[in-house]
């Protein structure tokens, strides 16, 4: 008979086994220390982004009535529009000095320059442009005073964003302390006030010299023919490339190569993307030179790598049940892929070419290649066609330009553009999940 040796119970934790426990608990620290340092770090970056973003949203405007004199704006006074636009800028720009210098008058506050011409540097360079427009578009308006809204410098609104400071104006040239004096007193009298800027998300690019007026709309409609370009083309040729590779080719040397290609293809810089697009559509084929077609088309040969990996991954999901069970009851190859696999890898499909997009949408590097830069396009397009083959800017190519330029109130817009491009991969990545969780099926 031999004696049993008491080894302890067996909810006694031994040496190992604490030591394993800790490590475990451990690792579960960290991943909690590492997800709260993502999380740290996202809230840092939105908000910044948010923070010098919304006062590009913001403009700063004066509401001023003025006189338009006929025998200024019409000499002939019979209201003949190709007379009345021989008067150019020049001609509106002193109408508009005098309204500022009445308007002073009228609230009692001190000019402090010897005449109306040196208020000039608080009103914006497009003031004069922006009167003329509406007179030629109202000819009525000749002979009356009018109230309009002019937009301020780029550097009163900077003031009264906070963004520019009577100290750092000192060695400034365009203005000095004795304009934004005249400034506070306008905003207590309430003719010139902050207010929602449409402009910036409807309008167009501006010179540099009146960042006041510079929009995003333009550009955020090249961003979109683009995108038409590349969903018209990634997701068919995408998708029909995927099911012919998983699901008709042969495994064989040369698919193998087509695979490796299509994974290093979707491991290549952007920007080499940019030069194919350079030496094939535009110096080969002789395609328009900054168009949202060939910015189109550009983006496509970058995205049809992402779209073709992920539309495989969603076949290959697909149980090898379904295939056996349409195969089984006298289904043809061609109505077992088309009728029951690609219906169940829809989902897959979908969120796979809606992240390309997204992708697609904030890319600037093979943009900036072909000339899709700031300052093209200063209308919109005066039709589809227009809209894909004239040239054009896109919404990141456009804030990239504006980040570069010297004055501040670029800078700022550049940060309200990211706003609302984030705005865009935001929406689409939320449709992508919405797709996928309408079409999902369970096998």
């Amino acid at each position: 008979m031999t004696d049993a040796t008491n080894t302890g119970s067996l909810y006694d934790v031994d040496a190992r086994t604490k030591k394993r426990n800790a490590a475990e608990k451990r690792f579960r620290i960290y991943g909690m220390i590492a997800i709260g340092l993502g999380l740290v770090f996202l809230v840092a970056l939105l908000s910044t982004i948010v923070v010098r973003g919304i006062p590009a949203f913001q403009q700063t405007k004066l509401t001023l009535p003025i006189a338009l004199p006929e025998e200024t704006l019409d000499k002939s006074g019979v209201r003949d529009i190709e007379v009345m636009k021989k008067v150019s800028t020049f001609g509106y720009n002193p109408l508009i000095e005098q309204a500022l210098a009445d308007a002073l008058d009228a609230n009692g506050i001190e000019n402090p320059f010897e005449d109306a011409k040196g208020l000039k540097p608080i009103l914006s360079s497009s003031a004069a442009a922006v009167v003329r427009d509406e007179v030629l578009a109202n000819p009525d308006l000749v002979g009356t005073t009018h109230s309009f809204e002019i937009l301020a410098a780029s550097r009163v609104d900077g003031y009264l964003k906070g963004r520019v400071t009577r100290e750092s104006v000192a060695r400034d040239n365009n203005i000095d302390a004795a304009h934004f004096d005249v400034v506070d007193a306008l905003r207590d009298a309430g003719i010139i006030a902050k207010g929602f800027n449409f402009d910036f998300i409807t309008g167009a690019d501006a010179s540099e010299s009146r960042p006041e007026q510079a929009g995003i709309g333009v550009s955020m409609l090249g961003s979109l023919f683009m995108m038409f370009v590349v969903l018209g083309l990634s997701l068919p040729i995408g998708v029909a490339a995927s099911i012919y590779l998983e699901e008709f080719a042969t495994q064989n040397r040369f698919t193998d190569i087509i695979e490796v290609n299509i994974s290093n293809l979707a491991a290549v810089p952007s920007i080499v993307f940019g030069i194919l697009g350079l030496a094939v559509f535009i110096q080969f084929m002789h395609l328009p030179q900054s168009a949202p077609l060939v910015g189109g088309l550009v983006l496509t040969l970058m995205t049809l790598p992402t779209i073709i990996i992920s539309t495989r991954a969603s076949l290959k999901a697909v149980p090898p049940s379904i295939r056996e069970a349409a195969l089984g009851i006298g289904a043809s190859k061609m109505q077992t892929v088309f009728h029951h696999v690609l219906p169940l890898a829809m989902p897959g499909i979908l969120t796979g070419t809606i992240i390309g997009l997204a992708q697609a949408l904030g890319e600037t590097a093979p943009l900036l290649l072909i000339g899709m830069v700031g300052y093209i396009a200063s209308n919109y397009p005066d039709g589809v066609a227009s809209g894909f083959l004239d040239p054009n800017s896109a919404m990141p190519a456009q804030i990239y330009e504006w980040a570069k330029r010297a004055d501040p109130a670029y800078y700022e817009r550049a940060w309200g553009g990211i706003i609302i491009l984030l705005v865009f991969l935001m929406t689409m990545n939320i449709l992508a999940v919405i797709l996928r969780r309408r079409f999902e099926r369970r096998w």
